[in-house]
């Protein structure tokens, strides 16, 4: 089996990204499943049903989100009809959507995924790990073949749940921070780990957004609205083969494309 993931969406421009690199790329590499982390399809803040459905029609299997999920109030009425879209898991009970999904391919094979927010810096909602633990139980009883997406803050965080399912997941994907980190690896016990899979948006940008108002509010403390950069997009993420017979990653590779 072999996954791609690709790294946060920001706005058209990673839009675009989706749409012009994922086809290559699952051709490049014969990928299996595609996931999607798509929390900020939606002008750099969110996601809605169009942003999620073009994300889709790239060939994606899976769409992850983060502590953005409701930032466009209509997901909330909408997002259970859309197909495989994984809201973090650790969200209170009665959340709509799901914290997991375990999709189909045609030809039979599983793959689960699950999604999480970090609680270091960011929301104080329930324990990512035992929601990542309680999810991954869940799913192992239809596949070896997991992937969880940890959107969080700090590298401590994400490392020590990359550690805490080392063995039990497919691959642990860190994402939110839009810098991809050189530290892919697989853990000993045979799952893939990377602290954060990186941005598909604008690359000259300030994560993402323009620099101006980014540099107002450094420098003044007086914010102004951010607004996604127009420069040209890249795209990153990473690319994770695994044995179907028992979910153990085999590999895990960094993946960056660049253009105009």
């Amino acid at each position: 089996m072999r996954i791609l993931f690709v790294g946060d969406v920001v706005g058209r421009p990673g839009r675009d990204a989706v749409r012009r690199w994922v086809p290559e790329l699952c051709r490049e590499f014969s990928v299996d499943f595609a996931i999607v982390n798509g929390e900020n399809s939606a002008g750099g803040v969110g996601a809605t049903r169009d942003t999620i459905r073009e994300i889709f029609s790239a060939g994606v299997h899976a769409i992850t989100m983060g502590n953005h999920t409701w930032r466009k109030r209509e997901l909330v009425g909408e997002i259970d009809s859309l197909g495989p879209v994984v809201r973090p898991a650790n969200y209170p009970e009665g959340t709509p959507g799901k914290g997991a999904h375990c999709v189909a391919l045609a030809d039979g094979r599983k793959v689960g995924v699950v999604s999480v927010l970090g609680r270091v810096y960011m929301e104080p909602f329930g324990c990512p790990f035992e929601a990542a633990k309680r999810e991954v139980k869940a799913l192992r009883r239809e596949t070896n073949l997991i992937v969880v997406d940890v959107h969080a803050e700090a590298t401590s965080e994400k490392a020590a749940l990359g550690w805490s399912l080392d063995g039990r997941c497919t691959a642990v994907v860190g994402t939110h921070t839009h810098v991809q980190t050189a530290d892919e690896q697989i853990l000993p016990k045979g799952t893939a780990f990377i602290t954060d899979a990186g941005m598909t948006g604008p690359q000259h940008s300030a994560i993402g957004v323009d620099f101006e108002p980014v540099l107002q509010k450094f420098t003044t403390g007086i914010p102004a609205p951010f607004t996604v950069s127009k420069n040209p997009p890249f795209l990153n993420g990473v690319m994770i083969e695994a044995d179907d017979s028992d979910g153990t990653a085999i590999r895990i590779e960094r993946i960056v494309r660049k253009g105009a």
